[in-house]
């Protein structure tokens, strides 16, 4: 199994909003050709996505109670939400590199399911 090395990037509070980068994208990881990194669940590809909306919606909602003082305490809250989400994804995205998609029990024991639907590409 390859080593999986993850930079943390915070949200600093005290830089304004004009200066962040967006979020980037992380490529997953795939061994030759196998489904290494790639969701094999239906739901899994859609929790993927929702948690990718909601940082998006998080971000904007912080850069929006930020706007005139960076250093209130909402502000902090704001960018503490936008933290607890990032920090799901990163989670998820780490289960999945190391190929245990978060749905494997429960779709073993359900594979008649919408969320466990496989797809062959």
């Amino acid at each position: 199994m390859a080593a999986v090395n993850l930079k943390v990037v915070p949200f600093p509070i005290d830089v304004p909003s004009t200066m962040r980068k967006g979020v980037q994208k992380v490529r997953t990881m795939s061994n030759s050709g196998s489904a290494g990194g790639v969701p094999k669940y239906k739901g899994t590809q859609m929790r993927e996505k929702q948690l990718t909306e909601m940082i998006e919606k998080k971000v904007k909602e912080a850069k929006e109670v930020c706007g005139e003082d960076a250093r209130s305490a909402e502000c902090k809250v704001a960018w503490d939400e936008v933290e607890e989400v990032s920090q799901a994804k990163a989670h998820l995205r780490i289960k999945l590199q190391l190929n245990e998609d978060p749905l494997e029990p429960y779709c073993q024991d359900h594979p008649e399911t919408e969320e466990c639907r496989t797809y062959e590409d």
